[in-house]
């Protein structure tokens, strides 16, 4: 796994290098915790989010949806799906069709259908045009506070004239109340409206679920463990401050719609949930102390999901023989598994045996060559040996990346690399530059790229790039 992640470090407390990315804008989540103002976003969309990179999850989430989105009619090259490494059970939309959807869900999501339930809730928020929608509704509510607020200020006035104090109301308010009042409303006004785009999302999931023969059982269940926190056990809930209907209120509008569909019964295939399984074990043997691997994946299981997360957590604490004589046995058992290949790559690429670890990282990058995680890992194994002729090929395995992701931070940083090794200096500071921005470092970007562009000719394809970065503005939402 890496970090962003391509493939997780050794020692982190959470998968691979977590590359920054944009702020997330005017979301809508699977899953949110209760407001107090607005407009909400999901805990993990407050600030930058940790974004993860990683082949193996990656390619399953793009199988999980394949199916959801024709039937959604949502362009598939147009939508992404985003990894944030936070444990905590949550997915969302943000910034159009991208969707955002925490390890923490994968990790506690026992088959392949529960993540699908959440996958299409959000792929409904998408075709619905929720966004859109919801930035439509804060633009309307903007007004409507003003003009409830200078309704207020009017109320002001007219109590200050008839004393020091103003008059007190029967509801003991008074003026403060005038005030407080059109917010209050506005804000419960823009709560409904959300909890009715979850509720359509809901609905719409049922509908692609069905449409492509799967369950909506497992949709039913991560709304029951929503159900069964503790969160939502409490009578003191005031149901019109939410941002989402109460779990049990999502459960019976869905119940008899999810039971009545053919496909209720149907499980997911064995191929597709045992590699789930390895997904959660790789999970858990990147993210979760080894005393949690341990007690999840004791050594009597033999099952190859704990083998898998043990090799992993013995690699984390740095116990780099166990893990390799761990991962020989993976690989022996599954030859044409190219994650346990990229895995060993990564695993002597990072404890500096680079040289090792490339016929690893092409034999895993052979087995799944539109891979671009493994291509970073490749190209940054290839700049750790130290090869000139290694760096060149690395300039032209990351410079792929990038022209197919150029949001991808950690792949332009080892393109920084790459061109420095070969003597590129106004190359590696533009990538550099490009780096630093997607990570949202705006002085040190401005800086790199301000370097470079003295070194290109004017109006240069690398003087326009540097330029670009040099006279960025953050866009608003108003």
């Amino acid at each position: 796994m890496t970090a962003s992640p391509t493939h997780m470090p050794a020692h982190a407390s959470s998968p691979s290098r977590l590359a920054r990315r944009a702020p997330v804008r005017r979301a809508f989540g699977f899953c949110a915790a209760l407001l107090a103002a607005l407009p909400s976003l999901p805990a993990s969309a407050q600030q930058r989010p940790n974004i993860i990179r990683d082949a193996e999850i990656e390619q399953l989430m793009r199988e999980y949806t394949a199916p959801i989105f024709r039937a959604a009619k949502i362009n598939t090259g147009a939508t992404r799906i985003f990894l944030i490494g936070d444990r905590s059970f949550n997915a969302f939309v943000a910034n159009g069709q991208k969707i955002f959807i925490n390890v923490g869900a994968l990790m506690e999501s026992k088959t392949p259908n529960e993540i699908i339930g959440v996958l299409a809730h959000e792929s409904g928020h998408i075709a619905g045009g929720h966004l859109s929608r919801q930035r439509q509704e804060l633009a309307r509510a903007q007004i409507l506070m003003v003009a409830g607020m200078l309704m207020g200020a009017g109320a002001v006035v007219a109590t200050a004239r008839s004393g020091p104090y103003g008059r007190v109301g029967s509801d003991g308010v008074g003026t403060m109340g005038a005030l407080l009042g059109p917010a209050e409303m506005v804000r419960r006004s823009l709560l409904a409206y959300q909890r009715g785009e979850e509720q359509a999302a809901d609905r719409a999931a049922v509908n692609y679920l069905s449409a492509t023969g799967q369950s909506g059982q497992g949709l039913l269940t991560t709304l029951e463990r929503f159900q069964n926190d503790a969160l939502f056990k409490t009578s003191q809930l005031d149901p019109y401050t939410l941002s989402h209907p109460l779990p049990n209120d999502r459960i019976s509008s869905l119940q008899a719609a999810v039971k009545a569909a053919p496909a209720f019964s149907s499980k997911d295939a064995p191929a597709i949930q045992a590699r789930h399984d390895l997904m959660r074990a790789k999970l858990f043997g990147f993210v979760a102390p080894a005393t949690e691997v341990a007690r999840r994946y004791p050594v009597s299981d033999n099952s190859l999901p704990a083998r898998y997360a043990r090799a992993i957590s013995a690699y984390k604490v740095g116990k780099l023989d166990v893990a390799l004589a761990q991962v020989d046995a993976l690989i022996a058992a599954q030859p044409g598994n190219p994650y346990f290949q990229e895995f060993k790559g990564q695993a002597l690429m990072e404890s500096g045996r680079a040289a090792q670890s490339l016929p690893y990282l092409r034999r895993a990058l052979g087995l799944t060559p539109d891979a671009m995680p493994i291509k970073v890992l490749l190209g940054h194994a290839l700049i750790g040996t130290g090869s000139a002729a290694d760096a060149k090929e690395a300039t032209a395995l990351l410079m792929q990346v990038v022209q197919r992701e150029d949001d991808y931070a950690e792949a332009w940083g080892f393109l920084a690399m790459a061109y420095e090794r070969r003597g590129d200096t106004p190359n590696a500071q533009l990538a550099s530059a490009q780096a630093l921005f997607l990570q949202g470092n705006m002085v040190a970007a401005r800086t790199q790229a301000d370097r470079a562009q003295k070194q290109f000719a004017r109006g240069s394809p690398g003087w326009l790039k540097a330029d670009d970065i040099l006279n960025y503005r953050p866009p608003t939402f108003d």
